[in-house]
């Protein structure tokens, strides 16, 4: 397996450590950062990096795209579409090698179902522009891996959190929110459960559509709630979100209400998640600490 990662961020990173959990440590990745310093200092030094930005093709990335079997695109998508696809389609298209394809979506991708249970046979309804981008590009990566006749896994991933990027970590950093609305639920999923769902569809090829979220949907207070005990705090008050402020972008994620089922991607790896719901996640994050 020669592994190509479009977009080196928190979740190809664990994705990466996985990989090489799962298929050995001298696995062959390369892989994409939008500044190549930045990519030193996160400690890629294992991984052939190479700048990419997705405002125009980058030369270099012919040779290891050639020799790649299984390609990993996390990079989002903007208004000129998927960047991957549009920068380098060709070079996909040349590679002889190429089993496998695999792109890191959103469950952005369904709007608002009125905090009801969905899964990947529900209607698409994105509300916001970054959303429907994501629909978009979904299809042109369907698209492309129908005309090339390889597998290819999109994972509809919910909101990420993990070690750094958590609860815990806001409420250290005095960030931390309880903001109340009605009815309002988020889907959740730890890093390292995209990290070992990835490495293991990588394995199997897998092929399809699936969403990757845990088990328990939940009220965001609830969870800045369960963090604070973890450390021993007081929670911050709660807001109404009728009253609360807050920039365009994070009113926007309170638009969505759904819960998703993540049923499919487990029967599909034969798995249960490693951290089910955001007790065990912060859980191990904050015994981790």
């Amino acid at each position: 397996m020669k592994v190509f990662i479009f977009g080196l961020g928190f979740s190809a990173r664990a994705a990466v450590r996985a990989l090489r959990e799962t298929c050995g440590a001298d696995l062959d990745i390369a892989g994409t950062s939008r500044s190549l310093d930045r990519a030193h200092a996160l400690g890629l030094e294992r991984i052939e990096v190479h700048g990419f930005d997705g405002t125009a093709p980058c030369e270099s990335l012919r040779a290891p795209l050639a020799r790649a079997s299984h390609v990993i695109a996390s990079a989002p998508p903007g208004e000129g579409g998927a960047p991957v696809l549009r920068f380098h389609a060709d070079d996909l298209m040349a590679s002889d090698r190429l089993e496998w394809l695999c792109y890191f979506s959103t469950v952005g991708v369904y709007g608002d179902h009125g905090g009801a249970w969905i899964d990947e046979t529900a209607e698409l309804r994105p509300l916001n522009l970054r959303s429907r981008w994501r629909v978009a590009a979904e299809q042109a990566w369907r698209d492309f891996a129908a005309k090339r006749r390889v597998p290819l896994t999109i994972l509809r991933l919910a909101g990420i959190y993990g070690p750094g990027r958590s609860g815990l970590d806001k409420l250290e950093a005095g960030t931390a929110r309880r903001i109340v609305k009605k009815g309002q639920v988020f889907n959740r999923i730890h890093v390292e459960d995209i990290a070992r769902v990835t490495a293991l569809a990588a394995r199997a090829r897998l092929s399809g559509t699936f969403n990757l979220a845990d088990d328990e949907p939940a009220p965001p207070q609830e969870v800045v709630s369960y963090a604070a005990g973890l450390i021993g705090r007081s929670p911050p008050p709660e807001v109404d979100f009728e009253i609360a402020e807050m920039t365009p972008m994070a009113r926007s994620f309170y638009s969505d209400n759904k819960r998703v089922a993540n049923a499919a991607i487990k029967k599909a790896l034969g798995i249960e998640l490693l951290y089910p719901t955001y007790r065990h996640g912060l859980t191990a994050i904050y015994e981790g600490l």
